[in-house]
Parts: C-alpha cells; sequence; structure tokens
C-alpha cells in the first residue's frame, strides 16, 4: 500500500486494473482466473464460491470483472474467407412455467430470446460475436461491413437477410433445407462455436440475464479463439489484459 503526496490517498498496484478496490486477496483472484480462463464449458459461481471460500456474490462479480479483461476488441477486420451466421439464445418454451411462457413467448420462433451474431475468420480460426436487436437486412450489413473487408469470401445461409452482399463480397450461400455442406460452401465452423456457447449456458450457468449477455460471449469468444494455446498461455494472455479495465459493483448491477 502507498500513500500520494499530493491528494494524500492510498493506492496499491491494484489500482486502474480489474482488481482495484477489491478486498479479496490475489492468491483466490488468480485461482478464478485460472478456472475461467481454462475451463471448456465455463465454471459457475457457486462452485468459485466453494473453491475460493468466498460469497456466491463476490464470486459472480468476479466472474464478470475476469470476463471484462477478456474481451479483446480489434479494429482489424477479417479478410479471406469468412462465415456469418447468427442464432438465438434462451430458454425453451415447454420448459418454462405457463405465466412465465404467458409473458415471455407473445409470437413465434425467436421471441423472447437474443439474437447473437457472428463471423468466423477460416484462415486464423478466430470468431468474432456481438449481441443485435434483429435479424434485419440493415443490423447484419452493418456488422459485416464493420468487421468484414471488402473483397472477402462471405460464407452464409439462405436468409434473405444476406441478399445485397454480391456487389461487395464474394458471397456464397449454402442452403440449409437441401444440404448443410456443398464443396467448400458451410457455415459449420461456426455451427460448432455456437454448440458450445449453448452448452456453457445450458449446463453451467443455467440463467443468464441480457443485460450481461455480451460478457458471456466474450469470454467463450477467448475461450474458443485461444484454443490452441495451453492452460498457462491462456492464463497469461488474461492476466495481460487487465490494466485499463476497471469496472465497478454499480456498473455491473446496471
Amino acid at each position: 500500500m502507498w500513500k500520494c503526496l499530493d491528494c494524500q490517498k492510498q493506492f496499491s498496484v491494484k489500482v486502474g486494473t480489474i482488481f482495484e478496490d477489491s478486498p479479496v486477496g490475489l492468491d483466490k483472484w488468480l485461482c478464478a482466473m485460472w478456472l475461467v480462463a481454462n475451463c471448456k464449458n465455463g465454471v459457475s459461481s457457486y462452485k468459485i464460491a466453494r473453491d475460493l471460500k468466498v460469497t456466491q456474490t463476490t464470486a459472480w462479480f468476479m466472474r464478470h470483472r475476469i470476463r471484462y479483461a477478456m474481451h479483446t476488441g480489434s479494429i482489424n477486420k477479417m479478410s479471406g474467407t469468412v462465415e456469418a451466421d447468427e442464432t438465438f439464445i434462451g430458454g425453451k418454451a415447454r420448459f418454462m412455467h405457463a405465466g412465465e411462457r404467458a409473458r415471455k413467448i407473445r409470437g413465434r420462433g425467436p421471441m423472447g430470446k437474443a439474437i447473437v451474431f457472428g463471423l468466423l475468420d477460416r484462415e486464423t480460426g478466430k470468431v468474432r460475436t456481438s449481441v443485435v436487436g434483429s435479424r434485419r437486412k440493415a443490423h447484419l450489413h452493418r456488422e459485416i461491413r464493420e468487421n468484414v473487408a471488402p473483397g472477402s469470401e462471405l460464407m452464409t445461409d439462405a436468409l434473405k437477410s444476406y441478399d445485397g452482399l454480391d456487389s461487395e463480397y464474394a458471397h456464397k450461400v449454402i442452403d440449409h433445407a437441401e444440404a448443410y455442406v456443398d464443396g467448400n460452401v458451410h457455415t459449420n465452423r461456426l455451427e460448432n462455436f455456437w454448440s458450445l456457447l449453448k452448452r456453457s449456458i445450458k449446463g453451467t450457468y443455467l440463467s443468464v440475464e441480457p443485460f450481461h449477455f455480451f460478457r458471456y460471449l466474450d469470454e467463450q469468444s477467448f475461450r474458443y479463439n485461444e484454443r490452441r494455446s495451453n492452460d498457462a498461455e491462456r492464463f497469461a494472455k488474461v492476466l495481460g489484459s487487465i490494466t485499463g479495465k476497471r469496472l465497478t459493483y454499480a456498473r455491473v448491477k446496471g
């Protein structure tokens, strides 16, 4: 602990990192970071609370701050061959209580679910994800133009919202009503990522608030993009991304 001679305030090496103002020791923080970075299907706050001997609320807050460190944005656009696809995340109507189903399900298909859009670069094997407001052409085209360089080879399914991209990209379409693979044209790698994401949410987290969903995407995207690294390398990469990412409890609570 240090003290500034000008403002007379105390500070430590935790200032300016995800550890700032945390009474939890670094020994527990580093263990939590190792678990979140290396558990393939994620790790629940209840397990972290049991293993580290902290409360579930503390473990939940720690996990959100670790996810913040996992966020890796980039201004570089994808190029080469890129897969684009979208999916719905949310509880199935047949598993809901009748009152909950009547409140949330007011239409067909995606009603009451979060819509996630993803892009996967086949050359690097890296994925980028985001929560979008709808599957309309304006939303999906904007995400593609912001993340994919013009002239790239773009693979999508037969959703009509992808129409109109031929002038900027080498757009190839696979109609899943007829086949899932046509030579080199498919979105199977991105479908594999969706299965890992849904498995972690359904099997580990069980219930995810829409307000926090983008953080879960950051976590799963990080582990997928670093899947070729070993446990120590993944841990070191998270630890190297903690600075300049302070996250307060009030902000997490919305």
